[in-house]
């Protein structure tokens, strides 16, 4: 059977959300829209960035699959519309590519990926007509997940030199702000919510530890690693580990109670150990 080139195989995908969406189609398709389809959006992207720290490709083939059908299916929704076509997509696309990598295309040199960055945003201003932010941390959306948009203003601050010039720096702001919690903390301890003074030093408390996990994120980055990527992992080894501590406590009909705490530890190094 001869394998369908990429356009057929984008052909059929088109036709089938076309027959999804069509009168006599699926009623859940039919009732969807671009608001509805929002959540789905994000759930199949972090499926996809899941699939790909796994590292199997029959897994990372599935989920690149479902987030192709949400784009398509976004994308014909505003066709049945009449806003743009799913044609007008593809092609708006391409052309962006091609226009913001004359490198590549038109024979533009450049030394090194910082000047194709640099390219990148002249090109979005003196070719496209689009108004320079006022900041350039106005152009890290403000709806990104809060993990990711920390990230993403912190790259935007460093692309205009205003970094750390080594990872001593950071590390020992990481140590300065975890300290600086523990000083939070000595006032907070103790203080019940209802207090009077409780409410302030719980908030001060609240600041410090966001200010802490904004250092880590900036470790994170200055290190080369994606922090919700970093965060992702961690997860899947949590959840690991805690379900292998579940099931021995369960085999051996002990509770999972903070009484039984030395032996969930012993069975929690072990998991590690597995």
């Amino acid at each position: 059977m001869r394998q369908s080139t990429a356009e057929e195989a984008f052909k059929g995908l088109y036709d089938t959300v076309a027959r999804l969406r069509a009168p006599g189609g699926c009623p859940w398709d039919r009732e969807q829209t671009p608001a509805s389809l929002r959540k789905d959006l994000i759930e199949e992207t972090y499926e996809c960035v899941e699939a790909i720290n796994g590292k199997e490709a029959p897994h990372i083939q599935e989920e690149l699959g479902d987030l192709l059908l949400l784009i398509t299916m976004l994308a014909y929704m505003h066709e049945e519309e009449g806003a743009f076509s799913v044609a007008e997509t593809l092609e708006g696309i391409t052309a962006k590519l091609i226009r913001r990598h004359p490198h590549v295309f038109a024979g533009v040199e450049v030394k090194d990926s910082a000047e194709v960055i640099s390219n990148w945003a002249r090109i979005k201003v003196e070719q496209e007509g689009r108004k320079p932010k006022d900041s350039v941390l106005d152009e890290v959306s403000t709806a990104l997940p809060v993990l990711d948009r920390a990230y993403g203003l912190q790259k935007k601050a460093a692309r205009a030199g205003f970094d750390w010039a080594d990872s001593g720096g950071v590390f020992d702001k990481v140590e300065e702000e975890l300290a600086e919690v523990r000083e939070a903390l000595a006032g907070a301890e103790g203080t019940p919510p209802s207090s009077p003074a409780g409410p302030e030093e719980r908030e001060r408390l609240e600041e410090e530890l966001g200010d802490l996990l904004f250092s880590v994120v900036n470790l994170c980055r200055f290190l080369g690693a994606d922090p919700s990527t970093a965060l992702l992992r961690a997860n899947t080894k949590f959840v690991s580990r805690f379900t292998h501590v579940e099931g021995e406590m369960k085999k051996g009909g002990h509770e999972m109670k903070r009484e039984n705490l030395p032996l969930m530890d012993r069975l929690w190094n072990e998991a590690k150990l597995r």
